[in-house]
């Protein structure tokens, strides 16, 4: 279950990762500033729990990295799709989404959603991605 692209580079389904290089790629996206420290159980938790977990590996370094939460034979949603800044705009974030794709219908999934945050709707839509007409995000306060 590996893909080899751009010289060196590797996606694959992993269940752990360097929690260090995990946090990073956390706070490079900013979805965690830099003092906000979690529980190395807690990180180590996410990838485990996850229904798959795509790592991009460069020389053996967590780089990206995208999720999937599903039921694994109707259902999924893709969520926490990331790639060190250092190392975007070569097609990285587009494999993880592919990989994952792929990997979910390998195992019989057809719905497969997502909630992007502003700004990537482009980036998306080029992946196959619709905006749902008539549906409303969520979450729970």
């Amino acid at each position: 279950m590996k893909t080899e692209a751009l010289n060196g580079l590797e996606i694959k389904l992993v269940r752990t990762v360097p929690v260090d290089e995990f946090q990073a790629l956390y706070q490079d996206a900013g979805w965690w500033q830099d003092d906000y420290k979690i529980s190395d159980a807690f990180l180590l938790q996410i990838p485990e729990k996850s229904a798959l977990f795509a790592g991009a590996f460069w020389e053996k370094k967590l780089i990206g990295m995208g999720r999937a939460l599903s039921d694994l034979c109707s259902d999924a949603y893709i969520q926490d799709v990331a790639v060190l800044s250092a190392y975007q705009k070569l097609g990285i974030g587009t494999l993880i989404v592919s990989f994952l794709i792929q990997e979910l219908k390998k195992r019989g999934v057809d719905w497969i959603g997502l909630i992007g945050e502003p700004g990537t709707f482009s980036f998306y839509e080029k992946l196959g991605f619709r905006q749902m007409k008539d549906h409303i995000p969520f979450k729970l306060e």
